[in-house]
């Protein structure tokens, strides 16, 4: 065994096959100073008893990626490190039995063919051809991917570990951490031999990770599920097919009844994801065990009889085999299904790498992932999908983990419809006016926590969960979003929006500071603007509102989504000696939209502020005898302000609006109209139109970028795109004739049968009765009146790019009125 060294660049703490795919892949950056400490042996953890499973699949463009690399990887890996592996791409047979399964689909091929890979939808005969042994009872059709198939994970992470000793790093094994500190800078890891100082720490210990967090005052988001799946014996009739035909059936997954089914040699291996699941280690009666290695939970069976009689009858070989294992082992949950990979919130020099539900299947992409923000502060894909920063101090509630996590692991292969809100975990945080807003009709979802009306219903409106199961925009709450608008256009709307991300940027040299990191101008004092921030390759990182109070004297306002990703990016970006100082008062304020040509009257009769001030202008008044501020500022597009308030204040202030609004037609509305009103303008979403898969000049940003300026992050990179030519162009898109659905995130864009771009957002733009996609195009397509095609759930239809200008109020008249 090798000793414990005294220092090291990277010190990794888990032996899983992530821990295992970050140390190999930060080798393979050239960081070969690192060691690996695992408390027990390699894979003793959830890797051990993983099925090994390989997917592509995924209906998050960021995960697709990263598994998509694993695949890729794990072809060469054996040859690669010199260690030999049992890895079966067999390909995969996934079920449907609903056209919104097949629309799923769809958009899934329409994603993997823009990644290069050879995702196919099928029929029922095609299904047969390729499973003999199926029957093929209530199904649609199926997505084949020939990517699919299983791997063994403790040869995996055999092969990755020594692929990185290969490369100079260590694997200190039975060396458990006890504890970390800093010290000038370093972080200082105590095991039971010795300690190891280093520059960097990583979070990879898997189920284990909570217990790791705690160590840096961590709080991680996270729970435990125990997932179940049993092993047969042979099957005389699979085992003659094998061998006459020389290969494994692909790998099947009923996904709408929730399991999968896989040969293991000649027998089958099932795995359900099963609704009645079960939490461990999750109450004060259910401690976690100080060692769980290679250990497995006692069977339950009786969750699974469900599954495994649908299976028998969907695949009838199956009930003539023998029962021969059952395991049951622990996997680990995030809110939202999603693993953690990226800086530790809060933490300087430490990462996350765990809390990984398919971590066979994501482990080699996330390795490239960890490794990029490792060495590079910077991945090559936006991953904010697995940015452990997009989860706030909420998020770490024991309760809400737990009802997230049962929730996910039961819907495991649910369809992610745009318009359903997931149950479980609701009502952590609740604006002040949440009362008045429900009471109105409003019908809620979360954002980073904040209860937000979505849309209004009226009485008599289907408002039941089933009803938002659908790709479908003329759901019920269609023609409430229509009259949102309309108000808003036609005399004027409300919006709560509780939970605005803001940050005080204050004191000697904070404008001058600030002037550096955005690509454009800070605004003067007693205005507002908005500004951009690029990293060091020109990509967007984010925006943010400026408001400015005084010469020094700042608030930054941005997504409430955005709150610990942009406040970590701004801190961590400060000089160590700077005079300024940069405070997060986000819990403090909220605010509402005023939108509409009656707005102005409308407050006309509740303050005395100067209502002639230009737009992007700002002032302090007093509503109801509550301060108030009032920005000149409209993401609906229309002649209005945000109304910010202090929470105390808040219902005050909304009430007095709101009865002075009432003979001026107010009304109020809620996300999904501010979605639709702002795609007519052309506005960007964060981390949807806005994101570092996209360069600032890519994103069609250019007026925000002061390039007289001595210097700002990211200008060389951008002179050299543009001097280079800039490849790609967002482009404002109106769909003709699209049909029932309109194009969700990522759908592909045609042009002369070759793929030219993609959608970032799309939506029905209500005060243009228009179908609108806003996306990026190759740059010899961004013209005016080009016509191309985008693929909507396998349908094409023909789009025309628009001219760089709103569809809405083109010249920002009403705006500005």
């Amino acid at each position: 065994m090798a000793g414990l060294p005294t220092t090291a660049r990277v010190v990794i703490i888990g032996g899983g096959v992530v821990g295992a795919s970050s140390l190999y892949h930060l080798c393979k950056a050239g960081w070969t100073d690192c060691v690996l400490l695992e408390k027990n042996e390699l894979t003793s953890g959830s890797t051990w008893h993983a099925a090994g499973n390989v997917p592509t699949f995924s209906s998050s463009w960021s995960l697709m990626n990263m598994q998509r690399y694993s695949t890729e990887l794990y072809r060469g890996l054996a040859d690669a490190v010199d260690y030999p592996m049992n890895y079966h791409v067999t390909g995969s047979l996934r079920l449907a039995h609903t056209r919104e399964r097949m629309q799923e689909f769809q958009r899934a091929k329409g994603m993997g063919r823009y990644q290069g890979m050879e995702i196919d939808v099928v029929g029922l005969d095609e299904i047969k051809r390729r499973y003999p042994f199926i029957e093929t009872h209530e199904l649609k059709g199926a997505l084949y991917d020939p990517s699919d198939g299983d791997i063994d994970p403790a040869q995996l992470t055999q092969a990755l570990a020594k692929g990185a000793r290969d490369m100079g790093a260590k694997v200190i094994r039975f060396c458990p951490v006890t504890g970390v500190r800093r010290e000038n800078g370093e972080w200082v890891v105590a095991t039971p031999q010795g300690e190891i100082r280093c520059e960097i720490v990583i979070n990879a210990a898997g189920y284990r990770a909570a217990e790791v967090g705690k160590m840096f005052g961590r709080e991680v988001p996270m729970m435990v599920m125990s997932h179940q799946y049993i092993l047969f014996e042979e099957i005389p009739e699979l085992a003659a097919w094998t061998k006459e035909q020389g290969k494994k059936l692909p790998l099947l997954r009923d996904v709408d009844t929730s399991y999968y089914l896989r040969q293991e040699k000649t027998g089958m291996n099932l795995g359900p994801y099963e609704r009645n699941c079960r939490a461990h280690w999750a109450t004060h009666n259910d401690p976690m065990p100080e060692d769980f290695s290679f250990q497995l939970f006692p069977d339950d069976l009786d969750r699974l009889e469900h599954y495994l009689a649908d299976a028998v009858a969907r695949v009838p070989i199956l009930g003539t085999a023998g029962l021969s294992k059952v395991i049951n082992g622990p996997i680990p949950y995030a809110p939202d299904g999603n693993p953690l990979i990226g800086p530790m919130p809060g933490v300087p020099n430490a990462f996350e790498a765990c809390v990984f539900t398919f971590g066979i299947a994501q482990g080699g992409g996330a390795g490239k992932v960890l490794a990029e923000w490792v060495t590079e502060g910077q991945t090559e894909w936006d991953m904010w999908s697995c940015d452990p920063r997009r989860f706030t101090s909420f998020a770490s509630a024991p309760d809400y983990c737990v009802a997230k996590g049962m929730e996910i692991y039961g819907n495991e292969y649910a369809i992610q419809f745009p318009r359903h809100a997931w149950p479980a975990g609701r009502d952590r945080k609740h604006s002040p006016l949440h009362d008045r807003i429900k009471a109105l009709g409003g019908q809620f979802d979360a954002y980073n926590g904040w209860e937000r009306a979505t849309w209004y219903a009226q009485p008599g409106d289907d408002i039941s969960e089933e009803a938002t199961l659908t790709f479908r925009r003329d759901g019920p709450w269609q023609q409430r979003v229509r009259e949102e608008c309309l108000a808003v256009r036609d005399a004027a709307g409300i919006l709560d929006l509780p939970g605005f991300s803001r940050f005080n940027l204050e004191g000697p040299g904070a404008a001058e500071w600030l002037a550096l990191q955005v690509t454009g101008l800070v605004p003067k004092p007693a205005r507002i603007g908005l500004v951009y921030f690029a990293d060091d390759k020109g990509r967007i990182v984010t925006e943010m509102s400026v408001v400015r109070h005084g010469e020094d004297q700042m608030t930054l306002i941005t997504a409430a989504v955005a709150q610990w990703h942009d406040f970590e990016w701004l801190k961590s970006r400060m000089p160590a000696d700077a005079a300024f100082t940069l405070t997060d008062r986000t819990e403090e304020y909220s605010t509402q939209i005023l939108a509409g040509p009656n707005s102005r009257k409308i407050l006309a009769e509740v303050c005395g502020a100067d209502l002639t001030l230009p737009w992007l202008t700002h002032q302090e008044t007093t509503i109801a005898g509550r301060w108030a501020k009032l920005v000149r500022v409209s993401f609906a597009g229309e002649l209005g302000w945000e109304i910010h308030t202090k929470v105390a204040n808040t219902l005050t202030v909304f009430d007095a609006v709101w009865a002075a609004g009432q003979k001026h037609g107010l009304k109020p509305f809620g996300m999904y109209a501010l979605d639709s009103l702002r795609l007519e303008k052309g506005y960007r979403a964060w981390k949807g139109d806005l994101s570092t898969d996209y360069s600032i000049l890519q994103g069609g940003l250019e007026r925000f970028v002061k390039w007289d300026k001595p210097d700002f992050r990211g200008k060389a990179a951008l002179l050299s795109e543009k001097q280079q030519g800039v490849k790609k162009r967002f482009v404002t898109l109106v769909v003709e004739n699209p049909g029932d659905c309109d194009a969700p995130y990522m759908s592909t864009l045609w042009h002369d049968g070759r793929i030219v771009g993609e959608t970032t957002s799309g939506g029905w733009g209500h005060r243009v009765g228009k179908s609108i996609a806003l996306g990026m195009l190759r740059t010899d397509l961004a013209e005016p009146g080009t016509a191309v095609e985008v693929e909507i759930f396998g349908d094409r239809f023909k789009a025309v790019v628009q001219k760089d200008e709103p569809l809405w109020d083109p010249k920002n008249e009403r705006l500005r009125a």
